[in-house]
């Protein structure tokens, strides 16, 4: 993606989303459709933004059988996607079928989720995993890169050890980002850009941060201000 920070456009509706989108500007190139908005509003929000000259983080969470999953990658290659998620713990033969189906679209990037931000130690247990969510993303963000996928998602806790385990050139993006001045959030594992960006991230999703802003252009500037690696804590 052009930018470090990927903005979240999860809205319910396309006029939402697009009246963000315009509201940034051409500062903001990248986007994050997610489930509730591609549910609301079917694959043309993506192609819409894709005309724009936006690049979209189309984040599907895959985790089905492999066919399925390369079906949908070709699907998302077709829509001209930037990154697409695919669930690791589907997987060496999800993330594999993932990763081929994504080659005749070389703007296409396969992103492999490790652990999703609102689950900590606990929860695990929970879903039949033993703690810790520490040695849970290590083992499914080396599976990936074994895979070949492109990078991986994770949060901004995981990625200071991420970067030193994965090959060179991986991407590592992370959600469950907030601003400073930030409220109430249903994520565990969360960080301001700032925080992520040292410990290694190449990308942030930002969603309520910039999105329920009282000025969302001097959010988004803020965010890209904590990913510039010149910034200081």
């Amino acid at each position: 993606m052009q930018s470090p920070v990927i903005v979240a456009l999860d809205f319910p509706s396309k006029a939402q989303a697009l009246a963000l989108v315009h509201a940034l500007g051409p500062s903001a190139t990248s986007y994050k459709v997610g489930l509730q908005l591609l549910t609301e509003e079917g694959p043309s929000i993506v192609r819409e933004l894709v005309a724009m000259g936006k690049e979209v983080f189309l984040d599907l969470k895959l985790h089905e059988i492999p066919n399925s999953v390369a079906g949908a990658v070709q699907a998302a290659g077709k829509l001209g996607a930037t990154m697409v998620t695919v669930h690791a713990s589907g997987g060496s033969a999800v993330l594999r079928a993932a990763v081929a189906a994504a080659a005749p679209f070389p703007g296409l990037k396969i992103m492999a989720l490790t652990v999703i931000t609102s689950l900590g130690d606990e929860d695990l247990l929970e879903i039949g995993l033993a703690p810790s969510v520490r040695a849970q993303v290590e083992r499914l963000a080396k599976l990936a890169a074994a895979c070949g996928c492109h990078g991986v998602v994770a949060s901004a806790n995981e990625a200071g050890y991420l970067v030193a385990q994965l090959p060179a050139g991986t991407l590592i993006v992370t959600p469950g980002i907030q601003l400073s001045a930030s409220g109430a959030t249903d994520q565990v594992r969360f960080a301001t850009p700032q925080v992520a960006r040292r410990n290694g991230a190449t990308h942030v999703v930002i969603g309520r941060s910039i999105t329920q802003a009282a000025n969302p252009l001097l959010a988004f500037q803020e965010a890209v201000a904590g990913m510039a690696p010149a910034s200081r804590d």
